[in-house]
């Protein structure tokens, strides 16, 4: 570790100590908790809170309160990938990084009965049995990396388990899905998935141009995943993944996890209905053994709606401004399934999938045993 990591680290545990967490208490869950949930990528914020202006997909700026964590509970999820770190921004990507690392550390041990950090594949199982919610550090860019594939060390040292390779632009790795020129992995971009490889840390695809997600694919020695995504088959937007790439993930043993956002339906106003057939195509693409959820979203409901939209206007424009935006993003629409949404979420999707004809034994793998599998490939 160089001085100024060493100086960035010291920096982070001083922030870990200065954040303030309020306990919490313990909350019952319905028919989600008869089996293992596990939230590919999903938020753990509450959205009533007030956003400080300007802090795109910043951990440092939502709050976890006693109902954030009572919701989650409440939800039967039983670990969930946390997205921190840099994802787009004016900030210094590797100092942001580190100061959020510092913000999730502070928060783990203020609640050590309700969270557990998971590092391996045993841990997730661990918070089912203990009743605690597993925390997946997870980054949704890997700009941190700056030139420097070695810091994924740094970062596996911290406890990091998922790195997606890009957000929406280009970076230095490779292209985002809203990248149009659609380039692939950069020499760069191999070094890093080999560095990640080496770690054990998961190579996550979402968010990434078609020729990115195919040659990481191929690239990486290890399974790949993409944890939040649509299907491009049903509704044609970048954010959503080709059956060509769904294939290939699945065939080299990888995961893939479905969203619960606008991206799956033309108009951006998805439902319930249009996250089954999204889970319902990739099962088909993909085989049941491969696929899961990554809502993208939390387990705390809207207070005020009207209120709500309007922060989203604000924030879509702010995204626009900063060229992180995506396509199918609008202002009058919302970034979840508003049928899908709040504590009881798991419960519902379980039933339409039951409705769907689904057995009992692949809804338990699509709702978290196949990411449990696809964890002890990659963690061990």
């Amino acid at each position: 570790m160089n001085e100024f990591d060493r100086r960035t680290f010291l920096a982070a545990a001083a922030a870990a100590a200065a954040v303030p967490v309020p306990a919490l208490a313990s909350a019952s869950a319905g028919e989600a908790a008869d089996r293992l949930v596990v939230n590919a990528l999903g938020g753990f914020y509450d959205p009533n809170a007030e956003r400080p202006a300007g802090a795109i997909a910043s951990t440092l700026a939502r709050t976890i309160d006693r109902r954030v964590l009572d919701d989650a509970r409440a939800s039967g999820m039983d670990a969930v990938n946390v997205t921190l770190g840099y994802v787009a921004g004016e900030m210094d990507p590797f100092e942001h990084t580190m100061r959020e690392i510092g913000v999730w550390e502070a928060r783990l041990r203020a609640h050590p009965d309700r969270l557990l950090k998971v590092i391996e594949a045993a841990d997730i199982e661990r918070a089912r049995r203990d009743g605690r919610i597993g925390i997946i550090y997870g980054f949704q860019n890997a700009a941190m990396m700056g030139d420097d594939a070695s810091r994924a060390d740094i970062f596996a040292d911290l406890g990091v388990r998922i790195i997606q390779l890009t957000y929406n632009p280009a970076n230095r790795i490779g292209d985002g899905s809203m990248a149009s020129e659609n380039r692939g992995i950069t020499p760069f971009g191999r070094e890093v998935i080999e560095r990640l490889n080496g770690n054990r840390i998961m190579v996550d695809l979402s968010h990434s141009g078609q020729r990115t997600c195919l040659e990481a694919a191929r690239i990486s020695s290890r399974p790949v995943s993409i944890n939040h995504t649509g299907c491009r088959a049903l509704t044609d937007l970048p954010r959503n993944k080709t059956d060509e790439e769904l294939r290939l993930v699945a065939s080299r043993g990888g995961f893939v996890g479905i969203y619960f956002m606008p991206f799956l339906s033309p108009d951006s106003v998805a439902t319930a209905e249009d996250v089954v057939a999204h889970i319902d195509h990739a099962v088909n693409v993909c085989g049941e053994d491969h696929v899961g959820i990554g809502t993208d979203g939390g387990t705390t409901g809207i207070d005020d709606m009207a209120a709500y939209r309007a922060r989203i206007r604000q924030e879509i424009a702010e995204r626009r401004a900063a060229g992180i935006g995506a396509a199918g993003e609008n202002p009058d629409t919302l970034p979840f399934v508003e049928d899908l949404s709040g504590p009881g979420q798991f419960d519902r999707l379980i039933g339409l999938l039951e409705r769907r004809g689904y057995a009992a034994a692949r809804i338990d793998k699509i709702m978290g045993l196949n990411f449990l599998a696809y964890a002890r490939e990659v963690w061990g």
